[in-house]
């Protein structure tokens, strides 16, 4: 069974729960095996790293983790609200991720083959 994620990378999204709540921020990764998203400054965690190489030095490293993507909600590029996405097929037969607030088009979905 294939899962799908309801954000693509470079989405702007708005953080529903969590510590970062009420946050914004744009996906830097999907994980849609684990319905998982890595947001841009949000879900900060410390690593203790060792240094691998004789140039890497090591320490404490801060970097985001992965949240659940049913905690994030796409933030619409032309109404800048959060919004659920719902599915469209335009005149020419192409799916399209579409606004629920203002019924925008937020782009057009490529298909995977």
């Amino acid at each position: 069974m294939r899962n799908k994620v309801h954000v693509k990378v470079d989405d702007v999204v708005y953080i529903l729960t969590g510590k970062d709540r009420e946050k914004k921020g744009k996906v830097l990764e999907v994980d849609p095996r684990g319905r998982k998203v890595t947001v841009e400054n949000v879900n900060m965690v410390k690593r203790h790293t060792k240094p691998r190489r004789a140039d890497q030095p090591g320490g404490i490293v801060e970097k985001e983790a992965p949240i659940d993507s049913s905690n994030v909600m796409l933030v619409c590029p032309r109404c800048s609200r959060p919004t659920k996405v719902g599915k469209a097929i335009l005149e020419n037969g192409q799916k399209a991720r579409v606004c629920k607030k203002c019924d925008e088009i937020i782009d057009i979905i490529r298909e995977a083959k």
